[in-house]
């Protein structure tokens, strides 16, 4: 490791996540009253960011967010769980991309409309060599991809371990690839050709990542490595809300990564999968994104 703990950098998106516990989604014209309600910073990457700090890691997420009024909300909430921001938007005074989430109570199933990382095209920091040689392994979860190529560039050139968070294929995740040690998808994530989460092992396997697996909610992870495959039980959980969960995995899979050295045997691999499901699975059990860490942050 760089220093005494885990250091990650956390590369991708950040949003003002809105998240309101309903009793069944609306209709059309329909208004609803929630049972409750959590504001945060949100995002694949900062989720992540938050949960390796947690875990006891050091993080620091790379991302675009800016000084408007509920941009700022988002980087206090990150500052207060721990986790250094670098805003590549620091000048910017739109809001940031807000997450407006709903969470039905009865199943845990949530749906979600976002701007994402649709308004900026971020170039990359002076500093970002520097960045990326301060930590121990970098994740991208696929938004401001440009970003995220020059970052991955940085961390292979230094011999710094690479983790993706493939939550659906977007415009330049073939040229993202070669650059990764590690990629885990969801199901959703489907590069052209594949159906099944093995066509995906496969179709990874063949552009240049050796250790990957498809995630799936509830059903077992299932993994490769070059000499090796198999699958990781989730440990079952009454499900309260199942946002962010994926996200929650890659930050703890990132900490424990991070805490190997060198590139991890399959066994290793798969004990860093099965540490990281266990975490994802505790955190469903919770309603919003911050109640399994002890309601810590905002809400």
């Amino acid at each position: 490791m760089v220093g005494e703990r885990p250091a990650g950098l956390f590369v991708g998106l950040c949003t003002l996540d809105v998240i309101q516990l309903v009793d069944h989604a609306p209709e059309a014209n329909e208004k609803l009253t929630a049972r409750d309600q959590v504001v945060a910073a949100g995002g694949p990457a900062a989720n992540a960011a938050v949960t390796f700090a947690h875990l006891g890691g050091t993080a620091t997420l790379l991302t675009a967010i800016g000084r408007h009024p509920l941009g700022v909300g988002a980087t206090t909430d990150l500052h207060a769980l721990g986790v250094a921001v670098t805003d590549l938007a620091a000048d910017s005074t739109q809001p940031p991309a807000v997450s407006s989430v709903l969470v039905t109570a009865s199943t845990g199933e949530r749906a979600v409309a976002s701007t994402n990382a649709t308004r900026h095209r971020l170039t990359p920091p002076d500093d970002l060599d520097a960045l990326v040689a301060a930590c121990d392994i970098v994740e991208f979860d696929g938004h401001h991809m440009e970003l995220a190529i020059a970052a991955a560039r940085s961390a292979r050139a230094v011999g710094r371990k690479t983790l993706f968070d493939g939550g659906s294929w977007k415009p330049g995740t073939e040229d993202l690839l070669p650059l990764l040690d590690v990629a885990v998808c969801s199901s959703d994530f489907h590069p052209p050709g594949t159906l099944t989460p093995t066509d995906t092992l496969r179709f990874l396997r063949e552009h240049g990542v050796a250790r990957s697996a498809v995630t799936g909610g509830a059903t077992p992870i299932t993994w490769a490595t070059p000499d090796a495959e198999g699958t990781v039980d989730v440990p079952p959980v009454r499900v309260a809300d199942t946002l962010g969960a994926g996200d929650v995995l890659h930050g703890a899979l990132a900490y424990h990564l991070a805490l190997g050295a060198g590139h991890p045997a399959a066994e290793d691999f798969v004990a860093a999968l099965t540490a990281a499901a266990a975490v994802a699975s505790r955190a469903c059990g919770s309603f919003g994104t911050r109640a399994w860490m002890g309601n810590r942050g905002s809400g």
